[in-house]
């Protein structure tokens, strides 16, 4: 392990040498995975594997620079995060710590791998500025909008009702994963955008110690997490966290029949940490479901249909609503006449040029007549996928 200074000429020609090594990587030991490491993250980080780990999600102190006690308007006292791991002597020395590790983080991770890293506005755009300079490449920011923020009790600003997480590949070169379909499914059959409403930890998921008071003052809500490992991961993978503090991500983690390894400084966090995981029961086998990307799925091109006698030469395929028709070819063309003229092609030329635009997705675009019902030709398609699929499981 490498244990030079951070200094970041350095460390991405290191990164770059272990990139391009032939040597063996190390594996994590069993007894590694699924386990709270109690100590310095960065020091734990230093004795995990180069790439070894699928995913990362890093909750870092937010360095908030709190002066004084914040009193509601009643003069109670709000529980605020002044933790002694919270507080930094200078921005210099928060920066110093951070850069520390996020190059372990990004060394350990696998070359397709991502990391999550979330913040307020105190730190997110010094992670930001890190994050870039070490060579991860980012993927997007989102913004989770709490509909329960914590008001603004002294009036002098908006009330901070947001914290923004950045989504980050190892490199520009990494094939990451996203779970598209997985999340398109989750949001009623509709893209996934990067503004998410999740309310903050109250009433039964709010951890709480023996004098009654928060146990944790920064617990995500498990519905954050469950968004971000179903996005970024597959059953069976490693999520690796940081900054485990209350377990959310280890308890989420194994519901979904993922691994985790967290790390953690503060014995009396860990050992929250700990009952709170054991008490989790996972997912079973057969509803660990998650919806592969069309882009991960065998390749079927349309003469398929033809070869296994799926379509017939001369068969009338339609758009989406009857209108347009189009004849198939031998050769696994199309061709379609309109006002316009007479077209041929490809499904995918053919209905981009009836339609006037750039492109076309054929497979969505032309349909085929079932009884009584139009279903794009795209059914017929994954039709055959399914026996690929079967073929390739016996």
């Amino acid at each position: 392990m490498s244990s030079k200074k951070n200094t970041l000429p350095t460390q991405n020609k290191s990164l770059n040498k272990q990139k391009n090594s032939t040597e063996p990587r190390a594996m994590l030991r069993p007894e590694d995975i699924n386990t709270i490491h109690l100590g310095d993250c960065i020091e734990n980080l230093r004795k995990i594997p180069d790439g070894s780990i699928d995913m990362i999600f890093a909750d870092p102190p937010y360095n908030l620079q709190l002066k004084g006690a914040l009193h509601r308007p009643n003069d109670s006292l709000v529980d605020a995060v002044d933790d002694e791991w919270d507080q930094f002597e200078s921005f210099a020395a928060y920066d110093k710590f951070c850069r520390q590790w996020l190059f372990e983080c990004r060394r350990v991770l696998k070359d397709d791998g991502t990391i999550w890293v979330i913040g307020s506005y105190h730190n997110i755009f010094r992670l930001g500025t890190a994050i870039q300079d070490m060579g991860y490449w980012v993927l997007n920011d989102i913004v989770w909008r709490k509909t329960n923020p914590m008001p603004n009790f002294r009036g002098r600003r908006f009330t901070n009702a947001h914290e923004t997480l950045i989504w980050a590949a190892k490199s520009e070169k990494s094939k990451y994963r996203f779970n598209y379909e997985s999340m398109k499914a989750m949001n009623e059959d509709l893209q996934m955008r990067s503004d998410w409403t999740i309310p903050l930890c109250t009433g039964q998921e709010r951890l709480k110690g023996k004098d009654g008071r928060k146990a944790h003052p920064t617990q995500k809500p498990q519905a954050l997490l469950y968004r971000v490992i179903m996005a970024s991961t597959l059953p069976g993978e490693i999520v690796l966290d940081p900054f485990f503090g209350s377990g959310t991500t280890g308890a989420v983690a194994k519901a979904l029949g993922r691994d985790y390894i967290g790390l953690e400084m503060d014995p009396d966090y860990a050992a929250i940490a700990k009952n709170r995981i054991a008490a989790v029961t996972p997912t079973g086998e057969e509803d660990l479901i998650a919806q592969p990307s069309k882009r991960e799925q065998p390749r079927v091109p349309f003469g398929s249909l033809l070869e296994r006698g799926i379509l017939k030469v001369g068969t009338k395929l339609m758009d989406p609503k009857g209108h347009v028709e189009a004849k198939v070819t031998s050769d696994g063309n199309l061709i379609a006449q309109n006002q316009e003229g007479k077209y041929r092609g490809s499904i995918h030329k053919v209905g981009a040029e009836l339609q006037g635009r750039p492109s076309c997705n054929g497979w969505t675009y032309w349909h085929f007549q079932k009884g009584q019902k139009l279903l794009p030709i795209d059914y017929l398609r994954q039709g055959i996928r399914d026996e690929l699929k079967t073929e390739t499981n016996i």
